[in-house]
């Protein structure tokens, strides 16, 4: 399993949110994205049906219908009731139910910075998990060592 820690710096959650989004469904996979702030998460579904006329992001908000045929399910709980197989943990608070998923990602800002470095503490030296860092440096996502 794969663990992806991206270190926001600035970048609006909601868009690296979209972005990474986009990959996984253009990959043809599904996407499980957690918030446990219920207003921000209704920040983000807005978001990923304004995307433009032919741009937006087909998704659906746990619990309101037909979860299992959404290819991005925004939810509290990382219950992939869509079949997702990749989470994305976007309020930096780490779940170790993102464990059970094939590929995680997990975005964290400045307040979640010592969270995230026990996420990454805790995640060293687990059998079949592999860990990646990745910081935004001039506007464009770089892997660190």
């Amino acid at each position: 399993m794969r663990v992806d820690f991206y270190q926001l710096a600035g970048a609006p959650v909601d868009e690296v949110v979209a972005s990474i989004a986009a990959k996984v469904v253009e990959g043809g996979e599904r996407l499980l994205v957690v918030m446990s702030d219920e207003n921000a998460l209704a920040r983000l579904d807005r978001l990923l049906w304004d995307q433009g006329e032919t741009d937006f992001l087909a998704h659906g908000v746990a619990g309101e219908g037909e979860d299992a045929r959404q290819p991005i399910l925004l939810s509290t709980t990382p219950d992939p009731a869509n079949g997702a197989r990749n989470l994305l943990v976007a309020d930096g608070e780490w779940r170790e139910a993102a464990l059970t998923f094939e590929r995680a990602f997990h975005l964290f800002d400045e307040a979640n910075l010592t969270e995230a470095r026990q996420a990454w503490k805790l995640l060293s030296g687990r059998d079949g998990v592999e860990r990646n860092y990745w910081a935004r440096e001039d506007g464009r996502w770089t892997r660190k060592a």
